[in-house]
C-alpha cells in the first residue's frame, strides 16, 4: 500500500485561516528541538529568542521599525499575487527607491525645505515602479515570465548600490567604507516615539493596509484582478484587461517596495551603504503568505516575521549562535505553512500497488 495525495472536492475554509496559526505553533516546537539539538536550553533559548527582543518599549518600537517595510512591501505583493502575477523582484525594487530617495538627499543635502521628504517619498515610489516596469513590459510585450525577469533585476540592482556607494556616490570622509554621506536633518524621518528609533514610516505603512484592504476587498479593479487571479477564463469571457492587471500588479508592489527603500535609508539608516536591505523584499513573500494575502493577516504576519529577524539578532548576541539562525526559523515557517496548504486541498489516502 503507497500513500498517495487525492484532491478535496472542496477546501476547509476554516482550515485555509487557521492553517498559519498551526504553522507558527510548528515553528516554535522546532525552535524548542532546534535549540536541543544546538546543545542549548530550550526554554532559555526560547525566551532569548522571542520574549527578551520585546520586554521593554524600547524593544516594541524596534519591532515596529523592522515590521514597517514588511507591511509596505508585503501589501503590494499582495495585490499583484491575488491576480497570479508574481513578482518575487520586490527586493531590487526595494533597492531602486532607496537609491531614488537617496539621489534626492543628496541633490538636496544643503536645503533646508521641507518639501525634501516628500520629493524622497516620490522618488522612492518611482524608482521602485519603474524598476517593477521592466518586467511588467516584458511580460505584456514579449510574454515572459515575470518570476524570472523580476528575480533576475534583484542582482542588477545589488550591482547598481554597490557600484553608486564604492563609486560616485562615496563619502569621501568615509574611511573608504561603501556608503554616502549621512543625510542631513532635512531629509531624514521625524522619529514617532522620543527615545527611540520608530519613524512616521510606520503611519504611513498602517495607511498603506488600510488602502491595501480597501482597493482589494471594495473596489471594482480589485474585485476585477480577484477574478482574474481565480478564473483567468471568466476575466477573459468578462473583458477584464489582463495588460492592466499586470500593469496595475508590478506597479503597485514595485511603488511600495520603493516606498520601503526609502523609510529604511530616510529612517534608521540615514545613509545608503551596500547592505541596505536585510532580505526584506524575500521576507515579505513569506509575509504576504502568511497573511493569507490580506492586509489584516498581513500586519500581524509582519510583526512575526520581525520578532524573527529580531530573534536571530538576540540569539547571536546571547547563545553564540549563527546570524543565520533567524533565517532557520523563516524558512521552517514557511516549509510548515505550505505543508499545512498541501493538507487543505489534499487528503492522503493508500493506493494498492497495481499488480
Amino acid at each position: 500500500m503507497l500513500p498517495r495525495l487525492e484532491a478535496r472536492a472542496e477546501a476547509s475554509n476554516a482550515m485555509r485561516y487557521g492553517s498559519p496559526l498551526l504553522a507558527v505553533g510548528l515553528t516554535l516546537i522546532g525552535g524548542l528541538v532546534l535549540f536541543y539539538l544546538l546543545g542549548r536550553n530550550p526554554l532559555h533559548g526560547f525566551r532569548v529568542f522571542f520574549f527578551d527582543p520585546v520586554h521593554d518599549l524600547y524593544g516594541i518600537s524596534e519591532l515596529l521599525l523592522k515590521a514597517t517595510p514588511l507591511m509596505l512591501i508585503a501589501t503590494g505583493l499582495a495585490v499583484g499575487f491575488r491576480a497570479n502575477v508574481w513578482n518575487i523582484g520586490a527586493e531590487g525594487q526595494f533597492l531602486m527607491g532607496a537609491v531614488g530617495a537617496t539621489g534626492v538627499a543628496l541633490l538636496f543635502q544643503n536645503s533646508q525645505s521641507a518639501l525634501v521628504l516628500p520629493l524622497m517619498l516620490i522618488a522612492g515610489a518611482i524608482g521602485g515602479a519603474v524598476w517593477a516596469a521592466i518586467p511588467a513590459a516584458l511580460k505584456t510585450r514579449f510574454n515572459t515570465n515575470e518570476i524570472l525577469t523580476s528575480l533576475m533585476l534583484v542582482y542588477v540592482a545589488q550591482l547598481l548600490v554597490s557600484w553608486l556607494v564604492f563609486g560616485p556616490w562615496k563619502d569621501p570622509q568615509g574611511f573608504n567604507f561603501p556608503q554616502t554621506i549621512m543625510f542631513g536633518n532635512n531629509a531624514l524621518l521625524p522619529i514617532l516615539i522620543p527615545g527611540t528609533r520608530l519613524t512616521i514610516a510606520f503611519l504611513i505603512a498602517i495607511a498603506v493596509l488600510i488602502g491595501g484592504y480597501v482597493f482589494m476587498n471594495r473596489s471594482y479593479m480589485g474585485f476585477q484582478m480577484q477574478v482574474a487571479g481565480q478564473a483567468e477564463a471568466a476575466a477573459r469571457y468578462a473583458g477584464y484587461s489582463s495588460v492592466r492587471t499586470v500593469w496595475v500588479s508590478l506597479l503597485t508592489g514595485g511603488a511600495l517596495a520603493g516606498i520601503a527603500g526609502m523609510a529604511e535609508v530616510a529612517g534608521p539608516m540615514g545613509q545608503l551603504t551596500d547592505h541596505a536591505s536585510s532580505g526584506y523584499g524575500f521576507a515579505a513573500i513569506i509575509v504576504a503568505f502568511i497573511g493569507r494575502l490580506n492586509p489584516i493577516g498581513i500586519f500581524f504576519a509582519s510583526l512575526l516575521m520581525a520578532l524573527l529577524y529580531m530573534g536571530g539578532e538576540q540569539a547571536q548576541q546571547h547563545l553564540n549562535l549563527p546570524p543565520a539562525i533567524g533565517q532557520v526559523f523563516q524558512g521552517m515557517l514557511l516549509f510548515f505553512l505550505l505543508g499545512a496548504d498541501v493538507f487543505i486541498n489534499y487528503r492522503l489516502r493508500r493506493a494498492s500497488l497495481a499488480k
